[in-house]
């Protein structure tokens, strides 16, 4: 991949006609100048920034500054001279496409707090699709972070999706039901309070959309929102009033706004992996071990097995062509249960199925002995031939949980074991510097449709594609054809192509997807769908929660995907083809003509000027494989 920084040591501040003196702003604009940043620093010394695009305001003035052992570095401070540069990158990914781009300007900020004399930074950088700034205030000892004034505040009659889940569980394993709110509403929207895990998508009165969220998580406690009014929400974190300590340099995340003019740009952005440091290369020298793949499981559908069930589960995903199976909780009330596990393994190693196996994170815990704990269950799992662990029930985002999340993607990594982490905080951009976490959960996914709480709703299913999964992969866990809730077979094959997670765990149970009749008809499409893509197009008209349409390419074959989350029958007439190109194609075509059944059609040279049209009752669905002929010898 290709790179290239560049820095110049000279920046223009820009001074107000309006402000005195000692306050001015400085201008900080995107490579193609579509976002436009404005940092200042008034009269009083207090910060602040606002963000446009393409001259639309998506953020209005709003505070910067960070609090440490009782010092408000955002007030009363002075800037000092300012440094400029600019990043352009491109690196692998795993996801919606194959190439990332990392392309943007940076802006650094000596800054100096007058009162008590410390001197600190405050990093910003500016992207065609958003902006992003942290601080980083040098140090040695034990100090205390407090808070942040950190804040976005928002242009008035905004729209807010956010998840909501009105119980004690909201704010630990960012488990809601997406919703839309008035940006008012928001201080009183939830019965939780006033305080919303991220993202947060916004909807601008202009037709721009807004994703607020943090990206480079490592080290500091996760970031919440909390709705102050007069449409802000500012940075919140677990610890509260007390805040949490922190030993030398801090170095916090970057606090980020993601701003599009459509959905496929949104879904598309590259700018939270970008934020993140690349992948140490003595840590990953050799990335070959990290494979991404569809994963069968028994949980869901079952239980977890004894193991004789699991290996039948692995004989399953073999001849599903899937390339895990996941051992989940239970497997350590066996006997001998790492015999178990290795004999399971080996067998596993012959089908071409590798084997992922769950703990709780309460076993693990302890950071004692440099994680002696951890490390002494990630050398058994590897020593018994495992691909991967399934970390459970981390249940907050505190500063203690952010630190081991990061021992363990590190203690994994030196076992080469790929990890996916569940009952856990949203993801921001990590599995960039940490390529052996491939999913972690973070989403209200299938599992409601087996509890009391769920079922999962079809408008939540139409919401993810443009919220939750713009910040990463989510272990949604696709496909419950015994358990759709309101919704179709082909609502629920669409999830399948809808949600990207480069482990893609599938709920259903194997032998169901193989043997059921009235999913046979489907069965070669489903086993075909990958879990990573090379390309990802939204299509018109698709809506937040109403529709979601999305047409992803892997090597030369695309697939089309469609979910109807509203309240009404919809028809989407001669819907656009033109990401087939030039080419034709074989194509086939999967509805259901009622909820628990698939209809079928073959279609052949089809292109990009074939009219498509698909009707979707309420809940339903629709996919359409395109595969470029076999020519005949």
């Amino acid at each position: 991949m290709q790179h290239s920084w560049r820095f110049d040591l000279c920046a223009v501040l820009v001074f107000c006609s309006a402000c005195s003196a000692n306050s001015g702003h400085i201008a900080l604009r995107s490579p193609s100048e579509t976002i436009q940043a404005s940092i200042r620093v008034d009269a009083g010394g207090s910060l602040s920034y606002s963000v446009k695009y393409k001259g639309v305001v998506v953020i209005e003035p709003s505070p910067l500054g960070i609090t440490i052992d009782g010092v408000d570095l955002g007030k009363g401070v002075r800037a000092g001279a300012a440094r400029r540069g600019e990043i352009s990158e491109t690196f692998m990914v795993l996801g919606v496409h194959s190439v990332a781009t990392n392309h943007c300007r940076t802006l650094t900020l000596p800054m100096v707090h007058e009162a008590s004399g410390t001197e600190y930074q405050l990093e910003f950088r500016a992207y065609d699709d958003g902006f992003a700034w942290r601080y980083r205030i040098p140090g040695t000892g034990t100090r205390t972070v407090l808070r942040e004034a950190s804040s976005w505040t928002l242009p008035s009659a905004s729209r807010i999706w956010y998840a909501e889940r009105d119980n004690s569980w909201k704010l630990k394993s960012y488990a809601g039901e997406w919703l839309v709110a008035d940006i008012d509403a928001m201080p009183k929207v939830s019965g939780q309070g006033p305080v919303q895990g991220p993202p947060l998508v916004a909807e601008l009165p202009r037709g721009v959309y807004a994703v607020l969220t943090e990206a480079a998580v490592f080290n500091y406690s996760g970031l919440r929102l909390r709705a102050i009014g007069e449409r802000r929400f500012q940075a919140d974190f677990t610890e509260g009033d007390k805040g949490f300590k922190m030993e030398g340099e801090i170095v916090t995340p970057w606090r980020v706004v993601v701003v599009a003019p459509d959905l496929n740009r949104l879904v598309n952005t590259d700018m939270l992996a970008g934020l993140c440091p690349p992948p140490d290369e003595g840590l990953f020298a050799d990335r070959s071990w990290i494979k991404p793949g569809r994963c069968a499981w028994r949980w869901w559908s079952l239980g977890t097995g004894d193991p004789d069930q699991e290996r039948a589960v692995v004989d399953a995903a073999a001849r599903l062509g899937f390339e895990y199976s996941l051992v989940d909780e239970g497997w350590e009330a066996w006997n001998d249960p790492f015999e178990n596990i290795r004999e399971l393994c080996a067998h596993g190693r012959q089908k071409g199925v590798g084997v992922f196996v769950w703990k709780n994170y309460s076993e693990l815990c302890s950071p004692a002995e440099d994680w002696k704990v951890m490390r002494g269950f990630m050398a058994r799992v590897k020593a018994s031939g495992a691909a991967g662990v399934k970390v459970d029930f981390l249940n907050a985002e505190s500063l203690d949980r952010i630190r081991f999340e990061e021992a363990a993607l590190r203690i994994a990594a030196q076992n080469r074991l790929l990890v996916n982490f569940h009952g856990c905080r949203k993801p921001g951009g990590e599995s960039r510097t940490y390529p052996n976490e491939l999913t972690r959960e973070a989403v209200r996914g299938l599992e409601l449709n087996k509890m009391k709480e769920g079922p999962i709703t079809p408008a939540h299913n139409a919401a993810l594609p443009f919220t939750r999964l713009v910040v990463g992969a989510a272990d949604y866990t696709p496909l419950g054809f015994s358990r759709p809730g309101p919704t179709s077979y082909a609502h629920q094959l669409a999830t399948l192509v809808l949600f990207t997670s480069p482990l893609q765990v599938i709920a259903e149970n194997p032998d169901l997807l193989l043997n059921d009749t009235k999913l046979r008809t489907a069965l070669d499409v489903l086993k075909a769908v990958p879990s990573v893509w090379d390309e990802t197009r939204v299509l018109e008209p698709s809506k937040i929660g109403e529709l979601a349409i999305i047409a992803r390419r892997s090597g030369a074959t695309w697939f089309l995907a469609a979910v109807n989350g509203g309240k009404q029958t919809v028809t989407l007439d001669n819907l656009d083809l033109s990401f087939l190109g030039k080419d034709s194609y074989d194509a086939v075509y999967l509805s259901s003509d009622g909820p628990s059944q698939f209809t079928r059609s073959e279609h052949q040279a089809v292109n990009a000027a074939t009219p498509l049209c698909v009707p979707l009752d309420v809940g339903d669905g629709f996919v359409a494989r395109f595969e470029r002929p076999i020519k005949k010898r």
